[in-house]
């Protein structure tokens, strides 16, 4: 369940981040509780890496194990 919230939470974060920032005014006081714009795609294009990087090398690693010696004749 705590995953479900924190999944919640962080979806509505950066969804005030990148949807409704961008329309409050610069001198608001909200914008001290978030990050400036450029980290809204840096971070989930390190986050989307990161997961490409894990998948491949998970693959890697599988097909490696799983390789079959080659019959000697």
């Amino acid at each position: 369940m705590s995953l479900v919230c924190f999944s919640l939470v962080l979806f509505t974060y950066y969804t005030v981040w990148v949807i409704v920032l961008p329309f409050v005014d610069s001198d608001h006081v909200i914008h001290t509780f978030f990050l400036p714009r450029e980290y809204s795609v840096i971070l989930p294009g390190m986050a989307a890496l990161i997961l490409i990087l894990c998948v491949g090398l998970f693959i890697g690693v599988v097909t490696w194990k799983n390789r079959k010696p080659k019959k000697v004749d």
